[in-house]
């Protein structure tokens, strides 16, 4: 069976302008067209001067990371953007990934998943995360210490303002009393939510046993981690089998100023279908630099995928 396939419309700014995000929407009409499952957007509110610390990618399509950032790289609202694509879409999936959910407060980011949820009839996927930037943290307001805790009880309130009316939440860090959050998510259990992380560490685990519905990891996942998770929705009464593992692509480039061959990075697919990854992530820049080959391109991975799944 062919895997879902995801577009990541973040960080493309080698192939379209920053300032036109019309071109993200045209792209995930196309991709839709094509067959592809889903659209991925990223975010950052804001970056600090030492967003580039760990040095910059040779090549500028290498994805976003941790310490590997211009300070300039643009980063519009994530939100935003998918509620522009699901005004143009009816099938794709919005996956609205790395939602750095402590920098909001509860009630506030419970409201706008909430609508966008429901605009696009429960096609929204959330990815939570606290992140890595203390910067960014520290130019909010937030403390970067907590941001663990505050995740946490972002994830508890959101269960509740869902699905309660009125909702009540007393944690360590928000508290609200008899609140009306309406109106609610399509689903009565509110989006499909998604963790991940460069490491699967007790924190994730916990996170993915009680909230999640899929699992997408930063880079390879350590031998024997898959099992480890499944064992723990076992012991917890869910169906591992329930979990969407999401995977994905890096292009290879020759030099700074070349995109990847597909063909090699396609290669690597199989041997995560075979660990029973069912979703595949791939960003069109490391690909492409002409807009006008997105959609052609699109058609030709949906094709080469399934031909790879089909043996």
């Amino acid at each position: 069976m062919a895997p879902r396939l995801i577009l990541v419309l973040s960080e493309n700014w080698t192939l379209v302008s920053p300032r036109d995000l019309p071109a993200l929407v045209r792209m995930a009409t196309a991709a839709e067209a094509a067959g592809f499952d889903g659209v991925m957007v990223s975010e950052h509110i804001v970056l600090g001067p030492d967003a580039d610390a760990a040095g910059l990618p040779a090549n500028a399509r290498e994805y976003a990371l941790p310490e590997n950032q211009d300070p300039g790289t643009p980063w519009p609202s994530s939100l935003l953007v998918l509620a522009a694509v699901a005004a143009a879409t009816t099938r794709l999936r919005l996956i609205a990934a790395a939602v750095i959910a402590p920098l909001r407060h509860p009630l506030l980011l419970a409201k706008e998943l909430a609508t966008l949820d429901l605009l696009s009839e429960g096609r929204l996927v959330v990815q939570p995360t606290v992140s890595w930037h203390r910067a960014e943290y520290e130019a909010l307001g937030v403390p970067f210490e907590r941001r663990g805790e505050l995740l946490d009880e972002h994830l508890a309130a959101w269960r509740i303002l869902w699905r309660d009316t009125p909702a009540s939440f007393a944690g360590s860090h928000y508290r609200f009393d008899e609140v009306y959050l309406e109106p609610k998510p399509f689903r009565a259990d509110g989006p499909r939510l998604w963790f991940g992380g460069e490491r699967l560490h007790g924190r994730l685990v916990r996170r993915l046993v009680e909230h999640g519905h899929g699992f997408n990891p930063l880079g390879p996942v350590a031998p024997g981690d898959l099992e480890r998770l499944r064992a723990a929705l076992r012991a917890a009464g869910r169906d591992p089998g329930e979990l969407e593992l999401v995977g994905g692509t890096r292009g290879a480039f020759a030099g700074r100023d070349d995109v990847a061959e597909l063909e090699p990075a396609l290669a690597r697919v199989p041997a995560q279908l075979e660990r029973g990854f069912t979703t595949i992530c791939i960003k069109p820049s490391q690909f492409l630099d002409d807009p006008g080959e997105v959609a052609t391109w699109c058609r030709d991975v949906v094709a080469r995928v399934g031909a790879l799944a089909a043996g």
